[in-house]
């Protein structure tokens, strides 16, 4: 198993410790053939990338593949802000982009129902209670992840199940219905072997990342080839692996507005 790109990649311009020239220079070293780069976004209050930067990044994606020949992509992992969907990427600023990652993270400009639906219940359960998430919890979670699948057109949920419990089937389900791909997570643990299994059974599409916050672990999937070896899932829906690119849904949506 070759990979072949990697989406999901941090910089200096939210939670990274190296330049966009640094990680595209890292994907050449590996052999990539593009790479995403992939920065928090806009509601995480400490790690959050500017959008007065962006124009700039867009400027140096393009010298970066320039120089390297490794095909950039400019994207962002956006935060998922309220339970009815929203995330804090919006129409306004989809042309800045190439790439619609989407994820839970824990310390984000919430909506403020959601705060309290979402983000408390979640953390509690994370790390004071030892037993199992209660059925109300993963409820509420799978519902606000169906909505963000099919209210936004989003190319890659990231680490599913990462502070945030769902019914990972039903939201793989989700995602195969709209054409929006369960990422493979090489930074973090977020799927049990059990959990992979009933994910692999709908028939959902995957890509593997690093979720790389540094340069020297861009393409870096040593985690997910460990995850491999003991889940057999369908390696003919990793679209980014031996050779093969994925089809993006956020792509196709912009195409299909103008």
């Amino acid at each position: 198993m070759i990979l072949t790109a990697d989406y999901h990649t941090h910089t200096v311009f939210s939670h990274g410790k190296g330049e966009i020239k640094d990680n595209a220079l890292a994907a050449k070293n590996k052999g990539l053939k593009e790479l995403g780069i992939t920065d928090h976004g806009f509601a995480h209050p400490v790690f959050g990338l500017s959008k007065r930067k962006i124009p700039k990044m867009k400027a140096l994606c393009e010298e970066a593949q320039k120089e390297y020949g490794v095909k950039i992509l400019l994207g962002i992992e956006s935060n998922v802000t309220g339970d009815d969907g929203t995330v804090d990427l919006t129409p306004g600023f989809y042309d800045g982009f190439d790439l619609f990652l989407a994820g839970f993270h824990k310390f984000v400009k919430f909506k403020f129902g959601t705060f309290f639906r979402l983000f408390t219940p979640n953390m509690f359960t994370a790390y004071l209670k030892k037993d199992k998430p209660s059925e109300s919890l993963i409820k509420e979670n799978t519902k606000t992840f169906i909505n963000v699948i099919e209210r936004n057109p989003v190319d890659v949920i990231t680490h599913l199940n990462f502070f945030c419990f769902t019914d990972v089937a039903e939201v793989a389900k989700c995602a195969a219905d709209n054409g929006t791909y369960i990422e493979l997570n090489a930074k973090k643990t977020h799927f049990t072997d059990e959990e992979l299994t009933a994910v692999d059974k709908t028939g959902v599409r995957y890509i593997i990342s690093s979720d790389a916050h540094s340069p020297k672990r861009v393409g870096e999937i040593s985690l997910v080839e460990e995850l491999l070896k003991r889940v057999d899932i369908d390696k003919s829906r990793i679209d980014n692996i031996d050779g093969r690119i994925p089809s993006f849904r956020f792509d196709a949506y912009k195409k299909g507005k103008r």
